[in-house]
């Protein structure tokens, strides 16, 4: 007895009318084309459309592959829920790199191990995070580009993990429509349009999302 035929593929070899790619990258694109004025992020002071995120996470994707990251590459980004984390899920793969979102919470031994295992070549560090990664790169022993990003709303003092102790070379890097990369990144708190947070500390990057479509 032969086995029964499965229905589904038959007759359906992949092809642009029954498949695509799962990618974060059609989505900003689409939310760019079709809502370009509309609020997407709010962080401090500053509010970014939809174009103006496209274009920071572009400026973001262009920065790194200038620094010859590409597809395979992995971006290490030690970040909490901020403008910067966010528009990393879409600068790093528009580049074609991997991007590795590493834990706040954990130590420098794991953070070392984290770095060396996932092959890291661009760490993309808040200053707040320094007490962890200035250690961490010192136990990884290995090389590879640090992009410092600070926020000037921190309360708790700033710092930085490209010591003389770090084995980096270090180049912090902005994502800025319309400007190329500067020395000194900026982060900031970010809220929801329509829900601002109960307090200042509140961490919480989101984004307006279309609702409707045209």
């Amino acid at each position: 007895m032969s086995a029964k035929t499965n229905p589904y593929a038959t007759d359906l070899d992949r092809n642009s009318a029954n498949y695509a790619p799962l990618t974060p990258l059609s989505f900003i694109e689409r939310s760019a084309y079709v809502y370009p004025e509309r609020v997407a992020v709010i962080h401090g002071a500053r509010r970014y459309t939809w174009q103006e995120t496209y274009a920071r996470c572009r400026r973001l994707a262009s920065a790194l592959a200038r620094r010859g990251i590409g597809r395979g590459d992995t971006v290490a980004a030690m970040l909490s829920n901020t403008p910067e984390m966010y528009e990393c899920h879409f600068g790093v793969p528009m580049a074609g790199a991997v991007l590795n979102t590493l834990n706040t919470r954990l130590d420098a031994d794991a953070i070392a191990f984290m770095l060396n295992h996932g092959e890291a070549k661009v760490l993309i560090t808040d200053r707040e995070f320094a007490p962890t990664i200035e250690p961490a790169l010192a136990k990884a022993g290995r090389k590879l580009a640090l992009i410092d990003v600070e926020d000037p709303e921190f309360e708790g003092g700033s710092g930085s993990a490209s010591g003389p102790t770090s084995s980096c070379s270090r180049k912090a890097t902005r994502a800025t429509p319309g400007a190329g990369p500067t020395t000194n990144g900026t982060r900031s708190r970010s809220t929801t349009p329509r829900a601002p947070p109960a307090t200042r500390r509140a961490w919480s990057t989101t984004t307006a999302a279309p609702t409707s479509t045209p």
